[in-house]
């Protein structure tokens, strides 16, 4: 399904994501899978409370996972399609598994990652916690609670995790950085770190009120990354959105705004700073870690 790409923004709505790009007359032919072998589909896909959907979920694990007896903490993150293989990939994918197993080999960071499908044409209310006037009723509340109350017990269950929340993180891009802050904010006992890559603020403009009544433990780390080409509202909402967690009062030093002057809104970007992203992210308490601006 397609992320939100700037050039168009003002007919993304008005298309509402209804369906994926038209095909070529002539199709393509399927794409070589591009997944690690820590990668696999997570069983069949399950309920979605609230919502009478389905959705599949993937799962990354470390390579050492199968024989080092260890916990290990856990990222969540949205549109799994897109996280670990071309071959299901809208536009790019994320390369998570090639980052995290280089980290792993670098004895730098070793994760466990859970990647939500996204719903296709529903992608644009159930990342939005917030009815949008064109896009439709926000499911963003039951998605969230999916994760939540669903996904993350099952996981916590079936693998080794460090299930608290100094080892949970949740992460996106697009709709989905949107909905990692909103996860953050909702469920600060939950997640103590979210990745917000290029978030779509200006679908749900009430997440500004949200944010500033709803302050974040002082220990929560929040990673906001933005292309400078994404567009000039998604840049002034992004730092509009640091200037209100700056207000409530969270330090500094654990926040990032990064803005990267030629950056666009797609894949072949988040990937590329995934892994700055995840070793500030995840680095161990009182680290000095450097904040990117």
């Amino acid at each position: 399904m397609p992320s939100l790409r700037p050039s168009f923004l003002p007919l993304l709505l008005a298309t509402a994501l209804s369906a994926p790009a038209v095909a070529a007359d002539k199709p393509e032919p399927p794409k070589a899978s591009t997944a690690l072998p820590g990668v696999s589909l997570l069983g069949s896909p399950i309920e979605i409370p609230g919502l009478a959907r389905k959705r599949q979920l993937r799962l990354y694990l470390p390579p050492g996972y199968a024989t080092s007896g260890k916990r290990y903490p856990v990222l969540y993150m949205h549109d799994g399609q897109n996280l670990f293989d071309v071959a299901t990939a809208y536009a790019g994918e994320w390369k998570v598994d090639e980052t995290l197993d280089a980290l792993a080999k670098e004895g730098k960071l070793e994760l466990i990652v859970v990647g939500i499908d996204n719903g296709q044409e529903k992608r644009m209310t159930e990342l939005n916690a917030w009815d949008n006037a064109r896009a439709g009723k926000g499911e963003g509340r039951e998605y969230t609670d999916f994760i939540v109350k669903t996904v993350k017990p099952m996981i916590d269950q079936s693998y080794r995790t460090l299930p608290d929340r100094a080892h949970t993180a949740i992460m996106g891009s697009s709709m989905g950085g949107l909905a990692s802050h909103y996860a953050l904010v909702q469920y600060p006992e939950v997640f103590s770190k979210a990745g917000v890559f290029s978030p779509a603020y200006w679908t749900a403009q009430p997440s500004f009120d949200f944010v500033a009544a709803k302050p974040v433990p002082k220990d929560a780390r929040m990673f906001f990354l933005m292309g400078g080409k994404e567009g000039p509202q998604m840049n002034a909402d992004v730092k509009r959105m640091a200037e209100v967690v700056k207000k409530t009062g969270h330090p500094a030093a654990n926040t990032v705004l990064k803005i990267v002057p030629q950056a666009e809104h797609n894949e072949a970007f988040w990937a590329g700073e995934l892994r700055e992203a995840l070793l500030w992210m995840f680095a161990p308490e009182g680290a000095q870690v450097a904040s990117s601006k």
